[in-house]
């Protein structure tokens, strides 16, 4: 992997100024930054609160750790890896991908690492974002949120479970010091974390107890080493590659027709994971434990070929009545039965409807992201927020895919962003901000598209719906279409005030 190169924000008392300021350094963070780089503009800083690039995948270093796309699809378009050694890629892999990528389009020189944005707010006078961080303060044109969806872990609710002496671990902040080995284990959720984590450990451990909710639809792993000769080809002729990566992408395109249009063209891979499920569990009572009872898709659909015999081993039980209490050295369930355990796996997921990001941006009115998205996240094309001039968010609201690579939205959205800028550029503007009217109007296209889809009525409880049980988390329809929205800047749906204009209160009114 390439070593960390660390850049201070100054260390005066006055902020740094800088055109566009983006927070994060994942996927979105460095597409946003090498897009810049590669149209001339070097006014920017990342700001990144760990030490490296990578976002997720800096961060999730569990045992086991994977990609569920494949490695030609979920990278970038612009850099793609003839060398990837799998389909399916491990963390360290895509991590030194990023870092690799980062470094070959020089964007780590914009990078401002240990900078934890604490606090963003537009200054209607100045027309500039404050953004203040750990690194010190930052005047900004345009604020570019790049933080991610799976970036900030959610932890369960368990009564006693801050009275627990031994070692708990989320999965996304996984301590490589800690050896299970000889342990026993607990393990809270059947995401798809926790599918990785589970097989990568349970031949460590004395046992492994994994704690179920709802099963996941489990499909095989179709994944294998890349041969040296296909190597060797996509270095020599490049555009084998690209053919790849746009047959892989229609393929996974194809389950949007199940899942958004027509249920029928699911039952397919509704047989699929049910064969695999009957092959791999030959206990009928372990089995039942495991299918779902939902339509497929309802959750993301998970991929292992080692999970289903993971949980067959000895050592390993499925649980299913439900956690009453952790104790200190034990975990109770609601049927009375106490298991001795010694490290707690929280494989629990993130803040994917209630970005934690979104309690620090500040817009016109004072008035935080997480305010205005009380009733549910709101947006333009996933992008805009009214009342936040020149703020952009990548991989927003309604941009998650639940069947194909989010690399391909986020390299959608950046184009619309850059759009965005050029047209600021180009017409002299100082502010730009979507209308109320075309958030509404945006709103009401997600909520048409997603009646009837598989996600809302699809039996199931997930992390796709917020609170209120609307879709703020998914696109429902084909990524090309999401593209095709976003190819370019809706102009008419914006007001631009021009630089040098009179300052006024309610500039968008």
């Amino acid at each position: 992997m390439t070593s960390t190169t660390r850049t201070h924000a100054t260390t005066s008392a006055a902020p740094r100024e800088v055109r566009v300021a983006v927070i994060g350094s994942g996927f979105a963070g460095l597409a946003m930054g090498i897009t810049l780089r590669q149209r001339g503009e070097t006014d920017f800083v990342l700001l990144e609160r760990a030490g490296d690039v990578g976002g997720t995948w800096r961060d999730n270093t569990y045992p086991g750790a994977a990609c569920d796309v494949q490695s030609h699809l979920y990278s970038y378009s612009f850099a793609p890896n003839p060398d990837w050694p799998r389909a399916y890629s491990e963390q360290p892999e895509i991590q030194a991908y990023l870092q690799a990528t980062a470094d070959r389009f020089d964007v780590r020189r914009h990078c401002v690492f240990g900078a934890e944005v604490t606090d963003a707010r537009w200054d209607d006078a100045a027309r500039r974002w404050q953004v203040r961080t750990t690194a010190g303060e930052f005047r900004a044109q345009v604020l570019v949120s790049a933080a991610g969806a799976l970036a900030d872990p959610t932890y369960p609710d368990i009564p006693g479970l801050e009275t627990f002496e031994g070692t708990v671990m989320h999965s996304a902040r996984w301590d490589p010091s800690h050896d299970v080995g000889g342990e026993h284990v607990a393990v809270i959720g059947t995401g798809a974390s926790a599918v990785q984590i589970v097989p990568a450990i349970q031949p460590q451990v004395e046992s492994i107890a994994v704690y179920q909710r709802t099963p996941p639809w489990v499909v095989p792993r179709t994944d294998h080493p890349v041969k040296p000769w296909a190597r060797r080809l996509y270095r020599l002729v490049p555009g084998v590659q690209r053919a790849v990566r746009g047959a892989l992408y229609a393929l996974r395109e194809f389950l949007v027709i199940g899942m958004a249009k027509r249920r029928a063209f699911l039952r397919p891979v509704g047989r699929l994971a049910r064969a695999h499920l009957h092959r791999q569990v030959r206990d009928p009572r372990l089995r039942a434990a495991l299918t779902p009872d939902y339509t497929i898709g309802c959750k993301r659909i998970l991929i292992s070929n080692d999970y289903y015999p993971a949980l067959c081993a000895p050592n390993a039980e499925l649980v299913t009545a439900g956690i009453a209490e952790v104790r200190p050295r034990s975990i109770v369930t609601r049927d009375g039965v106490e298991r001795p355990t010694d490290t707690l796996v929280l494989a629990t997921g993130f803040h994917v409807t209630d970005l934690p990001i979104a309690e620090r941006i500040h817009g016109r009115d004072g008035r935080s992201l997480a305010e205005v998205w009380a009733g549910g996240m709101v947006s333009n094309r996933s992008t805009t927020v009214a009342g936040f001039p020149n703020l952009f968010l990548l991989v927003g609201p309604n941009v998650g895919v639940g069947h194909t690579s989010m690399v391909y939205m986020i390299e959608s959205q950046v184009a619309y962003v850059d759009d965005a800028l050029r047209t600021m550029a180009a017409e002299g503007l100082a502010v730009l901000e979507t209308t109320p009217q075309a958030q509404a109007a945006y709103r009401d296209l997600i909520a048409r598209k997603s009646q009837g889809t598989v996600w809302l009525g699809g039996g199931c409880a997930s992390w796709y719906l917020d609170e209120h049980g609307h879709n703020t988390t998914l696109w429902p329809d084909f990524t090309f279409r999401f593209r095709r929205l976003t190819r370019r800047l809706d102009r008419e749906n914006y007001v631009g005030v021009p630089a040098g204009a009179p300052v006024r209160t309610e500039e968008a009114a």
